[in-house]
């Protein structure tokens, strides 16, 4: 099948200009709160080790598990959202997210903290496709680059600040604060957005293939998991080895692609993977894998340079990182402007290449380096990747028909996750693999560590060099104008009347 087979002359879906902003306010500002919670636990991590007397790869779950659970859940989101309401998938996702918190900061021991972190996760896990999906249907294609460079800047500030955040509730008293600020905010959220949030299309009903589920779940499950332990400190000690799942995994996910074809032929598909015979969507795709697999391994191995290499305090490390942070949240609608009128190629390979570029820089520090240097460096890496999300996000789902965009955000959410495993799993075991070597040709354990976190940016820099090769074959798509506008409903399910978007 053909891209030019799918994409038929049609008209761009509309709603009048207030309900479009009010629409995206509430889903914009609601992911922010929960994007934010799912980095706002990285400071507590020694606090809880020491009150509910667990290991640190134990507390470590708490992190495992919410990306865990993301994985496991987004490939159900495509076939999800296309059969409830808008304001049915808004109240599961927040009701869950507000499960989840409160049961986290009532939480007496630390299984019941794990299980509510997966609760969170499994309502995070619905908001973000449900975000890209109704951006994609109202949003006509001329304005999508403006829009989508806002939604960047939430996406991009929440997971920033989360560890910022935690490190003052800290300072202010117990861990339990992480969860209880959260909570009204997550509350007035859900509240008002049940109130003034409205459907967008109908429903359709279809069956669900509940052989997919499983296989969804188990693969992309293990696959993450498997990812995530490469590398660990105890990896070797596992009782399961890491590579043994990460194997199964992949072969459970080839097992899952095989049942969605076949039921594209005669059926319903979970997740439906025609989106991928859209070589502007595929690309787009490929350099989003690339682009995070480098960016979760410098997210992960700054922290760890900063406290253990330049003696830093949590406090610091988090403070220190959030101007990176800022700068690509800032720079977002910036960048959906200038994609609004040149297109992607001109902003997708010079940003590929200053990714590259700092990576490299980032792999030539060492015990001596100044922390402003290295503050200086993760801004202009945050610059770079603003410049390659924002582009590369609106590009490749805009090229899909209406009917694939929740499948298209799901894959791309889906992927997004197996990536920064794989990017975090790839850094982390390179990084021990070479301060052990470092250690037993004499070198202390600062010192050994400093030459493994050198490699491992310098592993991020080659997967930079690789993004910019894609880059350059990414190109601003022809997007054609759906027929029909979409059917919006009132709480009452009386339909609402629709206007023009004004440019």
């Amino acid at each position: 099948m053909t891209e030019g087979a799918m994409l038929a002359p049609q008209a761009t879906p509309t709603l009048s200009p207030d309900r479009v902003t009010t629409v995206l306010r509430i889903l914009v500002l609601s992911t922010f709160v929960v994007l934010l919670n799912e980095t706002i636990m990285v400071n507590a991590i020694p606090r809880l080790m020491r009150e509910f007397e667990v290991t640190a790869a134990a507390a470590g779950w708490l992190s495992t598990a919410f990306m865990l659970t993301m994985a496991v859940v987004i490939p159900v989101t495509g076939w999800f959202l296309q059969r409830v309401t808008t304001r049915t998938a808004f109240t599961l996702a927040m009701a869950l997210f507000l499960a989840g918190t409160a049961l986290a900061a009532a939480a007496p021991a630390f299984p019941v903290l794990l299980a509510a972190r997966v609760i969170q996760a499994s309502g995070t896990a619905v908001m973000m496709p449900l975000l890209m999906t109704t951006l994609m249907t109202l949003v006509p294609p001329h304005d999508r680059g403006r829009v989508m460079g806002n939604i960047t800047l939430v996406i991009s500030v929440a997971p920033a600040l989360g560890p910022a955040v935690s490190g003052v509730l800290l300072q202010l008293g117990s861990w339990r604060l992480l969860f209880l600020a959260v909570l009204p905010i997550a509350g007035a959220m859900a509240l008002f957005g049940r109130s003034r949030l409205v459907n967008i299309g109908e429903p359709q009903a279809g069956p669900i293939d509940w052989l997919s589920v499983p296989l969804a779940a188990a693969g992309f499950g293990a696959l993450v998991y498997g990812l995530s332990e490469l590398g660990a400190g105890d990896a070797a000690r596992a009782t399961v080895p890491p590579e043994a799942t990460t194997l199964a995994g992949a072969v459970l996910i080839a097992l899952f692609v095989w049942r969605q074809l076949a039921l594209q032929r005669s059926s319903t598909p979970l997740l439906d993977l025609r989106a991928l015979t859209f070589r502007h969507f595929s690309v787009a795709l490929g350099l989003m894998c690339l682009s995070f697999m480098a960016l979760m391994g410098a997210f992960i191995l700054l922290p760890i340079y900063l406290q253990e290499v330049c003696g830093l305090t949590s406090l610091q490390t988090g403070l220190l990182l959030i101007p990176g942070g800022l700068t690509m949240g800032l720079l977002g609608p910036q960048v959906g402007k200038l994609y609004d009128r040149i297109g992607a190629p001109r902003l997708v390979v010079p940003g590929a290449a200053l990714t590259a570029l700092c990576l490299a820089l980032f792999a030539l520090t060492s015990e001596e380096t100044s922390p402003w240097v290295v503050l200086a460096l993760h801004v202009a890496l945050s610059a770079g990747m603003a410049f390659v999300f924002t582009p590369v996000f609106t590009s490749g789902l805009a090229v899909l028909p209406p009917h694939l965009y929740p499948h298209g955000s799901a894959i791309l959410g889906s992927l997004q996750q197996v990536a920064a495993a794989a990017g975090t799993a790839l850094v982390i075991s390179v990084m021990t693999g070479r301060a052990a070597t470092a250690a037993a040709d004499g070198a202390d354990a600062t010192g050994a560590l400093a030459t493994g976190i050198t490699w491992g940016f310098g592993v991020g820099a080659a997967l930079g060099v690789v993004a910019v090769l894609v880059a350059l074959l990414v190109r601003t798509p022809p997007v054609a104008q759906p027929p029909a506008e979409p059917q919006t409903q009132d709480e009452d399910g009386t339909p609402t009347k629709t206007a023009p978007t004004p440019s």
